[in-house]
């Protein structure tokens, strides 16, 4: 078996362990920071508590009713029903996310919402989508990309499940410089 180098399967393992600790997500205060009041009417209180985003993906890119849309990291599910009231019952709406438990809360906020009939919620890894080759026309995330060890490994799946002329839309964190060891070591700073 080959040595992980670059310690990716403990990484994966602490984003994993920090994010079934969290009692909820950022919730009302954090969202009214990232989202319309037009785009949260009619959104279940559920999908709004565990908000855990950066950004609105879903604002920017450009969907359009009929159109299939995957949510990467799609945590309670707040991106993917926006997606889904997008695309309407023409389209599909999936997300996929590590967690179970994020799917299974998501499910729920999708039923609430009166997506559910095409909108589905698959527990699996960034860096190995559980999709076909070229099953989607757009790739949304929201300030999950960075949590990857795998980055590239990542990207590549996006690009993989993305039809010919697809696109990707990305709300995320970037970091521009060198951190120090501490940090870089750090599971907290991984997972946050």
């Amino acid at each position: 078996m080959a040595q992980d180098l670059l310690h990716q399967d403990e990484i994966k393992e602490a984003v994993r362990r920090a994010y079934s600790a969290i009692p909820t997500g950022g919730g009302e205060a954090v969202v009214r920071k990232l989202y319309s009041d037009q785009e949260l009417d009619g959104l279940p209180p559920g999908a709004i508590a565990w908000a855990l985003g950066v950004g609105n993906p879903v604002r920017h890119a450009g969907l359009k009713l009929g159109e299939a849309v995957l949510d990467l990291g799609s945590g309670g599910g707040i991106d993917t029903i926006l997606a889904a009231w997008t695309v309407g019952p023409s389209g599909r709406a999936i997300g996929v996310d590590v967690l179970e438990e994020m799917g299974e809360r998501a499910r729920t906020h999708a039923e609430e919402a009166g997506v559910s009939g095409w909108t589905e919620f698959l527990r699996g890894e960034m860096e190995a989508i559980p999709l076909p080759d070229e099953t989607v026309d757009v790739v949304i995330s929201n300030g999950v990309i960075n949590l990857s060890a795998r980055k590239s490994r990542a990207l590549a799946e996006v690009h993989r499940v993305l039809k010919p002329g697809g696109r990707l839309c990305a709300a995320d964190l970037v970091v521009d410089e060198d951190l120090p060891p501490e940090v870089l070591t750090s599971d907290s700073a991984w997972a946050g």
